[in-house]
């Protein structure tokens, strides 16, 4: 594992969402959406996902991933690639469920905010929807890519 810098682990976590990438049987590179748990200067993140679908099913044959979070208005993002393992929904403990509930919470807020301010966006809350985790990824970090051009920086 790699030690992550402070500036990599406070913009992932000021994430709502993160871009999950595995790898399927053909070999084929499968991406979606995750809720952002926790990441540690130790060079691990945790990522929890609603649903038993194609992630899920990648993971168990295939640990290579990556996580990607970017913001499009400040130009910046970073990509974190490494090795994940799986914890099953009932090792997930009370204080990370909870951890994923707050999260929405905040997410539920923004999408509410910005929609008082007339923002475009989701008409609905799709967050208030989602069912309680399956699973909880956990990533092993080997390499963080800062995905910032060069010229930027």
């Amino acid at each position: 594992m790699v030690k992550l810098a402070s500036e990599i682990i406070n913009f992932f976590e000021s994430q709502g969402c993160v871009v999950i990438t595995t790898i399927d049987s053909r070999g084929f590179p499968h991406t979606s959406c995750k809720g952002m748990i926790k990441i540690e200067e130790s060079g691990r993140a945790y990522f929890l996902d609603a649903y038993h679908g194609q992630t899920f099913k990648n993971l168990k044959s295939n640990p290579s991933a990556s996580a990607t979070a970017f913001d499009e208005h400040r130009f910046k993002g970073f990509c974190l690639k490494g090795r994940a393992r799986l914890i099953h929904e009932e090792e997930l403990t009370e204080n990370i469920v909870k951890s994923w509930e707050e999260r929405i919470t905040g997410r539920l807020t923004q999408r509410l905010l910005k929609n008082i301010r007339e923002e475009k966006g989701h008409k609905g809350h799709p967050e208030a929807s989602l069912p309680k985790p399956k699973y909880m990824i956990v990533l092993e970090v080997e390499e963080a890519v800062d995905l910032t051009p060069a010229h930027l920086k």
